[in-house]
């Protein structure tokens, strides 16, 4: 755990109390750096958004608006689960202000791409994963700023709760609306050039991640580990899978089939990690930065590993039984099929006709099966 919970006697001197994430700041102060970052994180943001916006399809869109399930999912995961599990670490591990509204503003993010990823490694639905991702991304445009409001209360006297620009926070996400208009554009006017969208989308996410990691430990040099709490390690490693477990346990509360839990389980536990990235840089003091900016790259990182491990343990364990699943329905298919075809030969049977010899033909009634 963070070694106090008291806040520090100023927003940017350096080093919090406690032992917070607050070193390093420094190097992000530089002004090309932290520009150079902020054109870097900019650009993944609008290639996430644009990916995402060229995954959805109207017609798919209109029948989950009818039918709701995958709205109601995403607020519940995403902006119920996942603001209040952070909150809970945050207070359970005694963070300082600055590592807690890093954590808060993680876990008001909507959902991201990665979980579309993993879901055609685990069999899930992804007509399912898009819709909750675009809702909650689009949620997100009000209820973010609400949960970072509500959750903040704890930490409202200190200063970096006080500068937190919900305003910016608005806006960023408001800007991302311009790129998923676009990408749900050229899904209806050019599908085949979407689909490679989606794909450049999904690898931008993995080399975003890898360069900003590099850029980062390059900055910070080697005492990065040194200003990083292990309490912020076990959040980082906590949250997400907690997070899982809650939209499983989610599903199946709302009695959804295997194959859909799991999809709202990998919905549910990943979130937005570029647009936490880049609320943090693009709308905090650079010097304050550096304090907060490596949480998102943890939770990254160990969402993915765990995201991994999900994969693998359903490969190991549950890919048989979901085969299973589709073949017992395939043979259901194919029975009732059979008997549908029996039946309108039954009550179509008036009588057989049936040849002897010199060529004559006789009629033989039957008795129509009713």
């Amino acid at each position: 755990m963070a070694g106090s919970a008291q806040p520090p006697t100023a927003a940017g001197d350096g080093g919090l109390d406690g032992g917070s994430l607050a070193g390093g700041g420094e190097a992000f102060a530089d002004r090309s750096l932290s520009q150079g970052l902020s054109v870097l994180v900019g650009l993944a943001l609008c290639v996430t958004m644009l990916g995402l916006g060229c995954a959805v399809e109207l017609g798919q869109l209109g029948h989950q608006l009818r039918r709701p399930v995958g709205l109601l999912l995403a607020l519940l995961g995403q902006f119920v689960a996942m603001p209040l599990l952070a909150f809970l670490l945050a207070l359970i591990f005694a963070l300082d202000e600055v590592a807690a509204v890093a954590v808060l503003l993680c876990g008001c993010c909507p959902g991201g791409n990665l979980s579309n990823l993993m879901l055609v490694l685990v069999d899930g639905d992804m007509n399912l994963s898009i819709i909750m991702t675009a809702s909650s991304t689009l949620l997100a445009l009000f209820l973010m700023p609400l949960c970072l409001w509500i959750y903040s209360r704890p930490w409202i006297n200190t200063a970096v709760v006080q500068l937190l620009p919900l305003g910016a926070v608005s806006l960023t996400l408001g800007s991302t609306l311009l790129p998923i208009g676009l990408g749900v554009l050229i899904r209806y006017r050019y599908p085949r050039a979407a689909d490679l969208l989606v794909k450049i989308s999904l690898w931008s996410l993995l080399v975003t991640l890898v360069i900003l990691f590099i850029l980062t430990g390059t900055m910070l040099g080697p005492d990065l580990m040194a200003h990083i709490p292990a309490s912020v390690y076990a959040i980082a490693v906590l949250m997400p899978l907690a997070g899982y477990a809650l939209g499983y346990g989610l599903a199946t509360v709302f009695k959804m089939p295997p194959h859909c839990r799991r999809t709202v389980s990998l919905e549910t536990g990943c979130q937005n990690v570029q647009l936490c990235t880049a609320i943090l840089k693009l709308t905090f003091p650079p010097e304050l930065i550096g304090s907060m900016y490596m949480f998102p790259l943890l939770y990254a990182l160990f969402q993915s590993a765990e995201a991994g491990l999900f994969v693998l343990v359903y490969k190991m364990y549950g890919r048989d039984s979901y085969k299973q699943d589709m073949l017992g329905e395939e043979e259901d298919t194919d029975i009732s099929y059979k008997k549908l075809k029996e039946e309108e030969v039954a009550d179509t049977s008036y009588g057989t006709v049936t040849t002897e010899e010199h060529s004559s033909i006789q009629m033989e009634p039957t008795q129509t099966a009713l």
